[in-house]
Protein backbone atom coordinates (compact mmCIF):
# COMPACT_ATOMS: atom_id res chain seq x y z
CA UNK A 1 0.00 0.00 0.00
CA UNK A 2 1.06 3.92 -0.69
CA UNK A 3 0.60 6.43 1.68
CA UNK A 4 0.76 10.21 0.49
CA UNK A 5 2.58 12.07 2.90
CA UNK A 6 0.32 14.66 5.56
CA UNK A 7 0.77 18.39 4.71
CA UNK A 8 -0.21 21.68 6.06
CA UNK A 9 -0.34 23.13 2.97
CA UNK A 10 -3.96 23.29 0.92
CA UNK A 11 -4.37 20.35 -1.32
CA UNK A 12 -6.46 21.20 -4.84
CA UNK A 13 -7.27 17.58 -6.39
CA UNK A 14 -8.15 17.05 -9.72
CA UNK A 15 -10.59 14.34 -10.59
CA UNK A 16 -12.57 13.41 -13.52
CA UNK A 17 -13.11 10.41 -16.62
CA UNK A 18 -10.28 9.32 -18.05
CA UNK A 19 -10.82 10.76 -21.25
CA UNK A 20 -12.42 14.17 -19.78
CA UNK A 21 -8.95 16.78 -20.27
CA UNK A 22 -7.90 16.29 -16.61
CA UNK A 23 -3.84 16.12 -17.77
CA UNK A 24 -4.07 18.74 -20.42
CA UNK A 25 -5.93 21.31 -18.10
CA UNK A 26 -3.06 20.56 -14.92
CA UNK A 27 -0.33 21.37 -17.06
CA UNK A 28 -2.33 24.12 -18.84
CA UNK A 29 -2.95 25.68 -15.75
CA UNK A 30 0.77 24.87 -14.34
CA UNK A 31 2.28 26.39 -17.12
CA UNK A 32 3.96 22.59 -17.82
CA UNK A 33 4.36 21.01 -20.72
CA UNK A 34 4.91 17.58 -18.98
CA UNK A 35 3.79 17.98 -15.44
CA UNK A 36 0.75 15.82 -15.36
CA UNK A 37 0.08 13.09 -18.47
CA UNK A 38 -1.86 10.26 -19.34
CA UNK A 39 -1.43 6.69 -19.19
CA UNK A 40 -0.28 4.98 -22.35
CA UNK A 41 -2.76 2.48 -21.62
CA UNK A 42 -6.41 4.51 -20.01
CA UNK A 43 -6.78 3.21 -16.53
CA UNK A 44 -4.27 1.54 -15.65
CA UNK A 45 -3.02 4.04 -13.49
CA UNK A 46 -4.36 4.01 -9.46
CA UNK A 47 -1.66 6.60 -7.77
CA UNK A 48 -2.42 10.07 -6.66
CA UNK A 49 0.73 12.39 -7.33
CA UNK A 50 1.32 15.77 -6.03
CA UNK A 51 2.49 18.46 -7.30
CA UNK A 52 4.16 21.43 -5.34
CA UNK A 53 3.09 24.91 -6.27
CA UNK A 54 4.63 28.61 -5.61
CA UNK A 55 8.16 29.38 -5.05
CA UNK A 56 10.69 26.61 -5.11
CA UNK A 57 11.88 25.48 -1.45
CA UNK A 58 8.41 27.45 -0.25
CA UNK A 59 5.64 25.81 -1.91
CA UNK A 60 2.56 27.36 -0.82
CA UNK A 61 -0.26 24.79 -2.02
CA UNK A 62 -0.36 21.14 -3.75
CA UNK A 63 -2.12 19.97 -7.04
CA UNK A 64 -3.13 16.29 -6.48
CA UNK A 65 -3.82 14.45 -9.39
CA UNK A 66 -6.15 11.50 -8.81
CA UNK A 67 -6.90 8.28 -11.32
CA UNK A 68 -8.91 8.90 -14.22
CA UNK A 69 -12.14 6.56 -14.36
CA UNK A 70 -14.29 4.95 -16.64
CA UNK A 71 -12.10 3.96 -19.23
CA UNK A 72 -14.44 0.80 -20.72
CA UNK A 73 -11.82 -1.92 -20.48
CA UNK A 74 -10.36 -1.64 -17.46
CA UNK A 75 -11.71 -4.75 -15.36
CA UNK A 76 -13.68 -5.46 -12.41
CA UNK A 77 -11.36 -5.68 -9.79
CA UNK A 78 -9.28 -2.32 -10.74
CA UNK A 79 -12.61 -0.19 -10.74
CA UNK A 80 -13.22 -1.33 -7.34
CA UNK A 81 -9.52 -0.41 -6.38
CA UNK A 82 -9.96 3.18 -7.62
CA UNK A 83 -13.39 3.65 -5.99
CA UNK A 84 -11.26 2.74 -2.58
CA UNK A 85 -8.83 5.31 -3.79
CA UNK A 86 -11.13 8.14 -3.99
CA UNK A 87 -13.62 7.23 -1.54
CA UNK A 88 -10.30 7.35 1.36
CA UNK A 89 -9.24 10.25 -0.41
CA UNK A 90 -11.90 12.49 -0.54
CA UNK A 91 -13.66 11.94 2.86
CA UNK A 92 -11.17 11.49 5.04
CA UNK A 93 -7.34 13.61 3.71
CA UNK A 94 -7.20 15.99 5.86
CA UNK A 95 -5.49 18.63 4.17
CA UNK A 96 -7.94 19.05 0.95
CA UNK A 97 -9.30 22.13 0.29
CA UNK A 98 -10.89 21.74 -2.86
CA UNK A 99 -11.50 19.58 -5.81
CA UNK A 100 -11.68 20.33 -9.10
CA UNK A 101 -14.10 17.79 -11.19
CA UNK A 102 -12.86 17.84 -15.48
CA UNK A 103 -16.22 16.98 -17.28
CA UNK A 104 -16.77 16.51 -20.75
CA UNK A 105 -18.59 19.33 -21.60
CA UNK A 106 -20.32 17.24 -25.03
CA UNK A 107 -21.04 14.24 -22.17
CA UNK A 108 -22.23 16.47 -19.03
CA UNK A 109 -22.06 14.86 -15.51
CA UNK A 110 -22.12 10.99 -15.90
CA UNK A 111 -23.02 8.65 -13.27
CA UNK A 112 -19.48 7.86 -12.53
CA UNK A 113 -18.98 11.61 -11.73
CA UNK A 114 -22.02 11.60 -9.19
CA UNK A 115 -20.55 8.98 -7.40
CA UNK A 116 -17.62 10.89 -6.99
CA UNK A 117 -19.55 13.71 -6.04
CA UNK A 118 -21.27 11.82 -3.12
CA UNK A 119 -18.12 10.62 -1.74
CA UNK A 120 -17.20 14.63 -0.99
CA UNK A 121 -20.92 15.89 -0.51
CA UNK A 122 -20.95 15.96 3.38
CA UNK A 123 -17.29 18.33 3.20
CA UNK A 124 -18.65 20.41 0.24
CA UNK A 125 -22.28 21.19 2.04
CA UNK A 126 -19.95 22.32 5.24
CA UNK A 127 -18.00 24.27 3.49
CA UNK A 128 -14.46 22.45 4.52
CA UNK A 129 -14.18 21.70 0.43
CA UNK A 130 -15.16 23.79 -2.33
CA UNK A 131 -15.90 22.41 -5.86
CA UNK A 132 -15.00 23.66 -8.93
CA UNK A 133 -16.64 22.10 -11.95
CA UNK A 134 -14.63 22.35 -15.21
CA UNK A 135 -16.39 21.68 -18.53
CA UNK A 136 -14.01 20.99 -20.66
CA UNK A 137 -13.37 20.83 -24.63
CA UNK A 138 -15.96 23.74 -24.23
CA UNK A 139 -14.61 25.06 -28.15
CA UNK A 140 -16.34 21.85 -29.52
CA UNK A 141 -19.42 23.40 -28.43
CA UNK A 142 -21.50 25.93 -30.39
CA UNK A 143 -22.93 28.97 -27.92
CA UNK A 144 -26.52 27.29 -27.71
CA UNK A 145 -24.41 23.97 -26.76
CA UNK A 146 -22.27 25.55 -24.40
CA UNK A 147 -25.51 27.56 -22.33
CA UNK A 148 -27.52 24.31 -22.43
CA UNK A 149 -24.08 22.40 -20.87
CA UNK A 150 -24.29 24.84 -18.16
CA UNK A 151 -27.42 24.91 -17.32
CA UNK A 152 -27.58 20.87 -16.80
CA UNK A 153 -24.90 20.86 -14.87
CA UNK A 154 -26.32 23.79 -12.56
CA UNK A 155 -29.66 21.64 -12.35
CA UNK A 156 -27.31 18.50 -11.34
CA UNK A 157 -25.54 20.26 -8.77
CA UNK A 158 -28.69 22.06 -7.25
CA UNK A 159 -28.65 19.20 -4.67
CA UNK A 160 -25.15 20.17 -3.11
CA UNK A 161 -25.92 23.97 -2.35
CA UNK A 162 -25.88 25.15 1.03
CA UNK A 163 -25.63 28.52 2.87
CA UNK A 164 -21.79 27.26 3.64
CA UNK A 165 -20.67 25.61 0.64
CA UNK A 166 -18.95 27.33 -2.74
CA UNK A 167 -19.77 25.20 -5.51
CA UNK A 168 -18.90 27.08 -9.30
CA UNK A 169 -18.96 26.03 -12.65
CA UNK A 170 -17.49 27.43 -15.55
CA UNK A 171 -16.61 26.45 -19.48
CA UNK A 172 -12.70 25.43 -20.46
CA UNK A 173 -11.22 24.82 -23.52
CA UNK A 174 -7.22 24.50 -23.06
CA UNK A 175 -6.80 24.47 -26.87
CA UNK A 176 -8.32 28.55 -27.16
CA UNK A 177 -7.00 29.30 -23.66
CA UNK A 178 -10.97 29.41 -23.04
CA UNK A 179 -11.35 29.77 -18.91
CA UNK A 180 -7.89 29.22 -18.04
CA UNK A 181 -7.64 32.58 -16.79
CA UNK A 182 -11.05 32.37 -14.96
CA UNK A 183 -10.44 29.16 -13.52
CA UNK A 184 -6.54 30.33 -12.37
CA UNK A 185 -7.72 33.15 -10.21
CA UNK A 186 -10.16 30.35 -8.49
CA UNK A 187 -7.29 27.93 -7.43
CA UNK A 188 -5.37 30.82 -6.58
CA UNK A 189 -8.17 32.22 -3.97
CA UNK A 190 -8.68 28.63 -2.98
CA UNK A 191 -4.35 28.10 -2.56
CA UNK A 192 -4.63 31.45 -0.23
CA UNK A 193 -7.38 31.79 1.17
CA UNK A 194 -7.45 30.82 4.91
CA UNK A 195 -9.53 28.01 5.87
CA UNK A 196 -12.93 28.23 8.38
CA UNK A 197 -11.52 27.12 11.90
CA UNK A 198 -14.97 25.77 12.45
CA UNK A 199 -14.65 23.24 9.67
CA UNK A 200 -11.37 22.45 10.70
CA UNK A 201 -12.24 21.10 13.84
CA UNK A 202 -15.49 19.19 12.54
CA UNK A 203 -12.96 17.78 10.51
CA UNK A 204 -10.43 16.80 13.01
CA UNK A 205 -13.24 15.42 14.55
CA UNK A 206 -15.11 12.89 12.20
CA UNK A 207 -11.78 11.96 10.58
CA UNK A 208 -9.10 8.95 11.00
CA UNK A 209 -5.45 9.89 10.52
CA UNK A 210 -4.28 9.59 7.03
CA UNK A 211 -3.97 6.24 5.64
CA UNK A 212 -3.11 4.50 2.94
CA UNK A 213 -4.82 6.19 -0.10
CA UNK A 214 -3.90 4.01 -3.55
CA UNK A 215 -2.97 0.07 -3.89
CA UNK A 216 0.38 -1.21 -4.57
Amino acid sequence: MVHLPPTELPEIAFVGRSNAGKSTAINTLAQQKRLAFASKTPGRTQHINLFELGPKDAADALFADLPGYGYAAVNRDAKQRWQKVMADYLEVRRSLSGVVLMVDSRLGLTDLDQQLLDFVQRRVATGEVKLLVVLTKADKLNRKEADAALRQTQERLAAMATEESDVSITLFSALKKQGVADVAHILHQWAHAPRAAAALEAADAAQAPDGPLSPA
